[in-house]
């Protein structure tokens, strides 16, 4: 029986030399040199010498490589000048596209995939044994030293999170750095919380969730670990140092007793924070602590104090640029006859709101003021026109409006039409309709509506608004709270009945209120699906929130679809949810909505 030939699936095909070697030689020779040197042009050769390795053409000079991928002017003319010598050497004869005897093109060991992972050349120093790469390890005392530190006495806190929120990292971090988290040093615009990002650039910190959630990496775990080892052993010989002499005279005895009447509270030490945290954690009663442990948490300087704050109206550009310029400069000029104290800035949310502003004295040799501190109020003002309103409504986005003022964090929002006379008898809704729309709002909405007819009257409202609410936060301690901690709802709960007489004196700051109410940012699932619901006709943000309380998700309202045995049972699932005050069922008809939209295929009768 003959022998079976081996046969082979696949042949690898040769490929044709380069029929441009010389070119080829220089541009290596030009790509070694860079990386010997550390520059990153190396990786621009690199990409030039494949594009000329994959063009099946011999070119005649270098002014021709320009069509070529990666051949700019600058290595063109280099490799002009490179055969301008060539023919000087060695003659205008002189062949270009093949090598002298003896001369070879060095290979460069690379991997396939090294465009996408380009690996650095290994240069003259450390092919003789020369100092590596050093690890980044953040200095003492630094933002990123700080911030590696709490979020490992967090780690190891029995029962924890795992995580950290921003402001709550900040807080914690701070005793433990030398630089500000919030407020930069005269004459930078960077604070200690400028260095995470650095953290997660070198994956020692990872960033997740909205609102952002931070914890360490497995690298960044060992590091903050050894970190720790460090402050350990310094605080040991410390203590070793000062037990050493005890008949020894402190000199410095009363000038330390002067710096701790002078210096803020310092931070307990990494056995008394781990043992606080672990007691917020489950529960125990911490009100036998030290008042230092206790105040820790609160950020220092997170109160204006009464005197050292101004009440300020906040205007969105939008109502002072763009549109009908006279009337939007007629708003501005009648607030400045008024004397109103009012910012024209971005706004998020809302046409007009309120802010305690800090009153911050200049400093001698410097440009500008530093930068003050402001606390949101809890009042916010939507102004409409009838005809904002009519479009408003046709295109969805007076609902979605009233949904981001209701979740924007402030408890008091309030809703200013502008009725402009018999403007409203020409629009494109019947003026019942507007009227209608403008009642739900304060009805069942819940906002407070103020009805004015021009500008001048709104003007006078935002005068009078400014006013009230100067005599109102007058003598009083406003205190920086955050949303990702306390949530928005809080005050509401606090106040009870008294939240008409008494004001909330526990304020968001204005940046995470704006940064909370971008229009565009990052959403969860859940509010997705939220959004989604109430693009349904008849579907408002109560009958949607009730419907999410019972399904958080899409996936979930998809599984109990499954599980019901028959159509009529599915169509029906959500008709008995209650919503709103009144506890209405959600009702049949939109049950049966919901249930076609999602589990419909094909198109929709």
């Amino acid at each position: 029986m003959p022998a079976v030939e081996h046969v082979r699936l696949g042949r690898k095909r040769n490929l044709p030399p380069c029929p441009n070697p010389l070119f080829l030689q220089w541009l290596s020779e030009l790509r070694d040199q860079a990386a010997e040197k550390g520059h990153k042009t190396q990786y621009v050769y690199h990409k030039a010498i494949s594009s000329l390795k994959r063009y099946p053409l011999p070119l005649r000079n270098a002014r021709e490589a320009k069509i070529l991928q990666n051949f700019g002017d600058g290595i063109c003319k280099i490799l002009d000048e490179k055969l301008q010598r060539h023919y000087r050497e060695n003659g205008p004869d002189a062949p270009i596209h093949s090598l002298p005897s003896g001369v070879t093109v060095a290979p460069r060991r690379r991997s396939n995939n090294s465009l996408a992972q380009p690996t650095k050349q290994p240069s003259r120093k450390e092919g003789e044994g020369g100092r590596r790469k050093r690890e980044y390890v953040p200095q003492k005392r630094s933002g990123g030293y700080a911030v590696l530190l709490t979020l490992y006495r967090e780690s190891q806190v029995p029962g924890g999170k795992g995580f950290m929120f921003k402001l709550e990292l900040q807080a914690e971090a701070q005793h433990l750095c030398d630089k500000s988290f919030s407020v930069p040093d005269l004459g930078s615009k960077y604070t200690a919380w400028s260095s995470v990002s650095t953290l997660i650039q070198k994956d020692l910190v990872q960033k997740t969730h909205n609102p952002a959630r931070y914890s360490l990496t497995e690298l960044g775990l060992a590091l903050a670990e050894r970190l720790e080892d460090g402050e350990r052993e310094q605080e040991e010989d410390r203590r070793s140092e000062e037990g050493s002499c005890p008949g020894a005279v402190d000199l410095t005895a009363e000038e330390d007793e002067k710096k701790k009447r002078t210096e803020p509270l310092a931070g307990p030490t990494p056995a008394a924070y781990v043992a606080q945290r672990g007691s917020e954690v489950s529960g125990v009663n911490s009100s036998e602590k030290p008042q230092a442990v206790e105040t820790k948490t609160r950020p220092a300087g997170g109160c204006l104090y009464p005197g050292s704050y101004d009440i300020v109206l906040c205007v969105d550009f939008i109502e002072t640029t763009g549109g009908s310029t006279a009337c939007k400069q007629e708003l501005v000029k009648e607030l400045q006859r008024n004397g109103v104290n009012f910012d024209v800035r971005k706004l998020n949310v809302g046409d007009f709101l309120w802010v305690a502003k800090e009153r911050v004295a200049p400093v001698s040799g410097q440009l500008r003021a530093p930068p003050s501190r402001e606390l949101v109020l809890d009042y916010i003002i939507e102004r409409k026109r009838m005809d904002d309103l009519c479009g408003s409504i046709i295109d969805g986005r007076f609902r979605e409006q009233k949904f981001r003022l209701k979740r924007c964090g402030l408890q008091k929002p309030i809703y200013l039409v502008e009725e402009c006379g018999s403007a409203a008898a020409h629009l494109s809704l019947p003026e019942t309709t507007l009227q209608q729309a403008i009642v739900n709002t304060q009805v069942v909405d819940g906002f407070f509506v103020k009805r004015v007819q021009d500008v001048k009257e709104s003007v006078a409202y935002l005068t009078v608004m400014t006013r009230y609410l100067t005599k109102l936060y007058q003598n009083r301690t406003l205190v920086c709270r955050s949303r990702e901690l306390e949530g928005d709802g809080q005050n509401k709960e606090e106040c009870g009945g008294r939240e008409r007489e008494v004001p909330s004196c526990s304020l968001i700051s204005f940046p995470e209120f704006n940064q909370g109410a971008v229009k565009n940012k990052c959403q969860t699932v859940r509010e997705v699906f939220a959004r989604q619901l109430m693009q349904i006709s008849g579907l408002s943000g109560d009958k949607a929130v009730a419907i999410l309380e019972r399904y958080s998700t899409l996936h979930s309202l998809l599984e109990a679809y499954e599980q019901c045995p028959s159509d009529t049972e599915r169509e029906k699932l959500l008709s008995s949810i209650r919503y709103g005050k009144l506890k209405r069922n959600l009702g049949p008809a939109l049950s049966r909505t919901v249930y076609q939209l999602y589990c419909t295929k094909g198109a929709l009768s």
